[in-house]
């Protein structure tokens, strides 16, 4: 269990973390980590990635946005259609996502964002989503957006 004083250092970390997002276009934690050691934080690669997700940032384009700087419109899916390399169903209510190699969690956001009557939840990993819906007729739904949005 992490000290009071470690959790405090993860909250200045993170408070950090979000200041240097929404003043920079950063798009790379190897970037993240070297601005946060300038900051007088010290991170890792994996710290930022668990920072990342535990604050909810996404990657819009080549850069990290901090949740409500974008909306869930058309243009949040442009940014990360380039990442979706394929949509298929699994079963009458599960369907998968593939994307290229660590790109799950930032099309996974943007699909949370666009909150779709038919999506139940999401669950990302590190270059495969999958969506829960709560029938074959909300999944068929869901397959025509996501083909509709990123052209798979």
């Amino acid at each position: 269990m992490a000290s009071s004083s470690e959790h405090s250092l993860t909250l200045a970390r993170r408070e950090a973390l979000r200041q240097i997002i929404s003043r920079s276009a950063v798009g790379r934690q190897e970037d993240l980590v070297r601005l946060l050691a300038r900051a007088g934080h010290r991170a890792t690669q994996s710290s930022i990635s668990r920072d990342l997700r535990e604050l909810g940032v996404a990657k819009q384009g080549d850069r990290y946005v901090l949740p409500g700087e974008t909306p869930p419109a058309r243009n949040a899916f442009a940014a990360v259609a380039s990442f979706v390399r394929q949509v298929r169903p699994a079963g009458p209510s599960l369907t998968v996502v593939r994307t290229s190699t660590g790109a799950a969690q930032s099309v996974a956001i943007v699909l949370d964002r666009a909150q779709w009557p038919e999506v139940v939840g999401t669950i990302s990993g590190d270059d495969t989503i999958f969506v829960a819906t709560a029938d074959a007729a909300a999944q068929r739904k869901l397959l025509a957006r996501l083909h509709d949005l990123f052209r798979v």
